[in-house]
């Protein structure tokens, strides 16, 4: 046989969900006991979770015959004892408008479940699921499951109630012991047993409770008697290791195949439990004395397929493991329901597998056989394992042609089993190490969470951390990680006092590896395959594990020329030798030769040049300057594979090449079947490997052409000579650069919110007091998944029968890879969606990706305004200023939600509207330093032009305004205000003014202000102030500053009025009486006393008065409400200032009354 060349490659998946609120975990009853709870409690939960996160030992996929999506189920058995049952839907696409099926059932049994006794059927009336499971304690549960139970939260906690039912079989009470259960429909069970018969389960339609739900017929090739004898569990050499069922399309006929552990097939018609056949495995005669050579390990339960769909004839497909393992096909055949006939096919043909390549030695575990489509022939699958290894190989042939395509046909899938690491760093690496471990750590679906934090705690114990769980309650995976990491190692000095950076760069960098080696170790059991399956519908092959899955996808054409460099590309092998040898020159640079070309890589991809093609080549070089690093050996392996002066290289060659790299896929109905979250899924996994592929060799390609460029002997000799190298250079930077957003795009994770459906809004355990659970609300995705994934489906098979699903994934990918992509990949839109969810941090990443456009431009100002890089935000604003605010007949609204529709009436409306927007963001921001700028350059083209111009203008002046007082430019402020135009908003703003300047005690700053126009409302203002001021001590000294507004203005009559409302306040709060200074008549009252009579002084006699509301001290209560208003005069002030000085005297002399109301004796 022929070495298998790789056509296929596979996508592993891990079955960590994307968030905890698709898991459903539900407890089911017994036969001994009814008593059911819908939900565990919440520690009951997190075990689950922790136990769905383990590894499987029993697992595979059933695609439903009848109904369509949801088709493909996942069911796993859990848990270290085995008690766990897991289904999910593994659907790639779905019809259009259905609701996704993202929801993970976990049931749970009180009894270990028989991890070969899982069985699933479809019911043909019902749109439904229904699963058969045996335990160890010999229970039959059935349980029945609509579609809806893996949309909906509620559907699937609300309880199964009779959708659930639990048999105790009569045969198992006693001594029969069941070894595989088999699902021949909804309505009938085989259970095969140990003592080599097998057990019928039909069920019972009556209605009557004495018979059971199922009725139970015995068969046994040895008798009833003998049966009972042989019934301790322990596997007669009868006892079947694999079974399968079929009715060779004929309606009454019900046939059941085993392969016995005495290495012979039996066919049983399970109509009336005869045997209808029976002959060697491989139909070979064997000598009776070697009777143990020839028999089988019960564990090996792969060993029998049956396919076909002509009716009444079926191919039977065998494997013998005995020796080096033999295939063996049988033609079936029958006319009648009661015997089948079996003819081998090439019966003198061995058709022996040949395991894959190399010194391992490889077990075939599984294998699968399908019928292709009319006249195309059948496929075949074979896995093969080593340890927890696997390899996966494939057959396309024709019945006619098998012995020839057995030797030649064969095909490999390749598997990628190296292990990635981070480079090493060095004192010149821009990247800190802790960056580059966690973004290998936490690169998404490489590992679960909880391998993870399992290698953590055993990281901590290792290191002697044994508090370090409870030391990281309420920090992220990261932090615990770095925490962890940095408790090893510090910070020293030399002897002579510098700081030891590289001891502890390279000590951090020792402990980064030997946690990462724990990890690797705890996450190589996760893909422990442990079978092989094959979704009908469409058509991809998986291989289930442990814990994740692998979708099988044929490979690009850049693949194949990779994965097999010794193959012929377009019809020669000169595409294969210079990919080659690229990667291998490439794979000779260290990594901080690397991490330079990267750095020289990111400017010319980044940044606009206008050096000429050679020169921008001629700079990679010198800048680079890894021709200083390459030896001789590296450049003669060069030229060994492409000639002398590197003949082989030509521009036709590199336009095939490029052409590789810029695969577009168009199709007419791309989005016909919208993709699931498990398709987007294997689309994001195989997008990651397809872009780190086309990244290496574009990357290696550029670089072998810098170095083919000056590598000559004479100058006649150079490559630009007979290459445009030029082109080739910018078509290299153009992919490139695409490359590297999708990598970004499907490397970057971010959160998303959940769907509705998928939302829980039910009451816990069904108790009404009971309260409401708390579960996640949003979902971790791709970047990639959440921007482009609403663009991705498959088409209707029909209308491409030569195209495979498989073969649609990887063209989809492709062409998602391809600058010329039909899906476009625009920065500025990403970079929005990132601003409503609130990472700004990971859209500034997207910056250099973006284009100089308006919007883009505009948007990269709103990137730096959510980070607080204000200067930066004002200066991208002012930038798309004039292309933003050009009226536009057309405008594309697409902001991803950034925008709302009252912004977008502010873009593309004139300069004035334009900057009234960026003043409220800024405002938003309180930034208002910027407010007042942007305001300003907004009334600056605020003209006669402008629409609603007073409005615009008035809008604008308010934001101004408001920006000045909230940064004290109250001079600003004042000019603003008495541009208003708006005299209610005026008089609002005037008020706001004063409040602000009064409340932080910038009055000489407001006396200074004349307020044209509006010096009587300032006046009112302040007036109004002071009449509902109570507190004159210790609140705003209001009476103060109107006090010196109205001196300001030779207001002295106004003055004194507001000094004689202070001294009443005064004196009703007993301030009369608080010395304060050095002699006991200086009190707070007398000074304005002292102010009064100098104001009134100021003006002429016949003037020196002023009015007053209410009594000039405390009245009595003969005088209460008699004086309401009056007139005091210079004299009657003078008069009160002598009173209050006598009376204050007296009351340091003890001369006062001794009631409430004695009056005073002056003596």
């Amino acid at each position: 046989m022929a070495t298998a060349p790789y056509f296929f490659k596979e996508t592993r998946l891990s079955l960590e969900p994307s968030t905890g609120a698709y898991i459903v975990d539900i407890k089911l009853p017994t036969a001994n006991s009814q008593a059911w709870s819908q939900r565990q409690t919440s520690k009951s939960s997190r075990a689950a979770a922790r136990s769905d996160a383990s590894r499987a030992t029993s697992s595979a996929i059933y695609c439903r015959k009848h109904h369509g999506f949801p088709k493909a189920f996942l069911w796993r058995v859990l848990g270290g004892d085995n008690t766990i049952l897991s289904i999910r839907t593994v659907d790639i696409c779905k019809p259009k408008k259905a609701s996704d099926t993202n929801l993970i059932l976990n049931f749970h049994f009180q009894h270990p479940i028989r991890p070969t006794c899982v069985a699933l059927s479809d019911p043909s009336d019902h749109d439904a699921l229904s699963i058969f499971a045996l335990d160890t304690a010999n229970q039959l549960y059935t349980i029945f499951l609509r579609p809806d139970s893996f949309r909906k939260r509620s559907f699937a906690e609300s309880g199964l109630g009779d959708s659930c039912k639990v048999y105790q079989p009569n045969a198992f009470r006693n001594f029969k012991h069941p070894y595989r259960l088999i699902a021949v429909s909804d309505d009938q069970l085989v259970a095969t047993t140990s003592d080599g018969g097998h057990i019928l389960f039909n069920k019972n339609t009556t209605l009557n409770a004495l018979h059971g739900p199922w009725k139970e017929t015995f068969y046994n090739a040895k008798g009833w008697f003998r049966s009972m004898l042989g019934g301790r569990g322990d596997m007669d050499i009868t006892a079947a290791a694999a079974a399968v069922q079929t009715d060779l399309g004929l309606n009454n006929a019900s046939f059941l195949f085993t392969v016995c552990l005495d290495h012979r097939l039996r066919v049983w018609n399970l109509n009336n439990g005869q045997i209808v056949g029976i002959m060697d495995l491989l139909n070979a005669t064997r000598d009776p004395q070697e009777t143990g050579k020839w028999q089988l390990d019960a564990s090996q339960t792969n060993l029998i397929r049956i396919v076909g769909s002509t009716e009444g004839k079926r191919i039977c497909v065998t494997y013998s493991p005995v020796g080096s393992g033999e295939f063996k096909f049988w033609l079936l055949e029958t006319d009648h329901e009661n015997s089948v006939e079996i003819d081998g096919i090439y019966p003198e043909v061995p058709f022996i597998p040949t395991p894959p390549l190399g010194s391992d030695v490889w077990t075939l575990a599984d294998f699968s056989v399908i019928e292709r489509p009319p006249s195309h022939g059948f496929r075949m699958w074979l896995l093969w394992k080593n340890n927890v290894a696997y390899r996966i190989q494939e057959l396309t042939f024709l019945a006619e042609e098998l012995p020839h395509t057995w030797q030649t046909g064969w095909r490999s899938v390749f598997s990628d089993t190296a292990v990635p690491t981070a480079q090493a760093s060095s004192p010149s690496d821009p990247t800190d190490p802790t960056e580059k471990w966690l973004q290998l750590i936490l690169f998404p679906g490489r590992f679960p969470r909880t391998t993870i934090e399992a290698a953590l705690s055993a990281y901590e114990g290792a290191i002697g951390r044994q508090n370090g769980t409870s030391s990281r309650n309420g920090q992220g995976i990261a932090e615990s990680i770095c925490s962890a990491i940095a408790s090893t190692a510090s910070l020293n000095k030399t002897s002579s006092g510098d700081m030891e950076h590289e001891q502890f760069r390279a000590s951090s960098e020792t402990q980064w590896r030997k946690f990462y080696r724990i990890l690797l170790e705890l996450d190589k059991p996760r893909g422990e395959a442990l079978s092989l399956s094959y979704e009908s519908e469409s058509g991809i092959p998986w291989v289930v594990c442990a814990d994740s899955v692998s979708a099988i996808r044929q490979c690009s054409e850049l693949e194949q020329i990779c994965y097999n460099p010794n193959s012929r590309f377009q019809g020669s092998n000169e595409g294969p030798s210079l990919i080659t040898s690229g990667l291998n020159f490439l794979d000779g640079f260290s990594d901080s030769m690397l991490q330079i070309c990267h750095s020289v890589l990111r400017s010319e991809m980044f940044e606009e040049s206008k050096k000429t093609d050679q020169e921008r080549i001629q700079f990679f070089s010198d800048k680079a300057g890894f021709w200083r690093q390459i030896s001789d050996e590296d450049c003669a392996q060069v030229t060994d594979a492409l000639g002398q002066n590197f003949n082989l290289v030509t521009t036709n060659l590199y336009e095939r090449l490029l052409g590789v790299c810029d695969e577009a896929w168009d199709s007419e109905h791309p989005t016909e079947h919208p993709l699931t979250e498990l398709g987007r899924k294997i689309i994001v996994g195989a997008v990651q490997d397809m872009a780190e592929l086309q990244w290496n060799v574009c990357f290696s390609q550029l670089i072998l052409l810098v170095h083919m460029e000056f590598e000559f002997d004479r100058p006649e000799d150079a490559l630009h000579h007979r290459v445009e190298i030029g082109a080739v250079y910018r078509n290299l930077l153009t992919c490139l650069r695409r490359l590297e957003l999708v990598r970004w795009l499907a490397n970057t994770q971010i959160l998303a919110p959940l769907p509705k459906a998928d939302r829980s809004n039910s009451i816990s355990g069904g108790s009404p007091a009971a309260p409401k659970r708390q579960v996640e609300e949003h979902r971790v995705i791709t970047a990639l998944e959440g921007n482009v994934g609403h663009l991705l489906g498959l088409p209707e098979l029909e209308s491409s029968p030569s195209e495979t699903t498989s073969s649609i994934i990887t063209s989809i990918v492709v062409d998602l890879c391809a600058p010329s992509s039909n899906i476009e990949l625009q920065p500025q839109y990403i970079q929005c969606g990132l601003l409503v969810r609130d990472r700004a941090d990971l859209a500034v990443e997207l910056s250099p990706f973006c284009d100089e456009d308006p919007f883009s431009t505009y948007v990269q100002g709103r990137v730096y305004l959510a980070l607080k890089g204000f200067t930066s935000a004002a200066t991208y604003f002012k930038k798309a200023a004039y292309g933003m605010s050009v009226p536009q007949a057309d405008t594309e609204r697409h902001s991803s939600g950034l925008l709302d529709e009252t912004e977008w009436k502010l873009l593309f409306a004139g300069l004035p509207r334009y900057y009234a927007h960026i003043v409220s963001l800024f405002e938003q921001q309180k930034v208002y330093s910027y407010v007042i700028d942007f305001a300003r350059l907004a009334l600056q083209f605020v003209n006669s032009t402008t629409e609603d111009a007073d409005k615009a203008r008035t809008e604008i002046q308010c934001r101004l305004f408001s920006g000045a007082i909230a940064t004290s430019q109250f001079e600003l402020a004042h000019s603003t205000l008495v541009t208003i135009k708006d005299h209610a908003l005026q008089h609002s703003c005037l008020r706001a003014l004063i409040q602000r300047m009064c409340d932080n005690l910038h009055n000489s700053e407001f006396v200074e202000l004349s307020f044209p126009g509006l010096q009587g409302a300032v006046d009112e203002i302040l007036a109004q102030h002071c009449r509902d001021t109570v507190d004159v001590i210790t609140g705003v000294p209001y009476h103060q500053i109107l006090y010196a507004w109205r001196i300001k203005r030779n207001d002295y009559r106004g003055a004194a009025a507001i000094l004689l409302d202070r001294i009443q306040k005064l004196r009703q709060l007993g301030e009369g009486d608080q010395v304060a200074g050095d002699d006991i008549l200086d009190t707070a009252v007398t000074k304005q006393y002292l102010m009064l009579i100098n104001v009134l002084s100021c003006v002429d006699p016949k003037q020196a008065w002023i009015t007053t509301e209410g009594p000039p001290r405390p009245m009595t209560a003969s005088t209460k409400d008699v004086e309401k208003r009056r007139v005091v005069t210079l004299a009657d002030i003078r008069k009160e200032y002598q009173d209050e000085l006598d009376r204050i005297a007296a009351i340091h002399n003890n001369q006062f009354g001794f009631a409430a109301d004695d009056e005073m004796e002056i003596l």
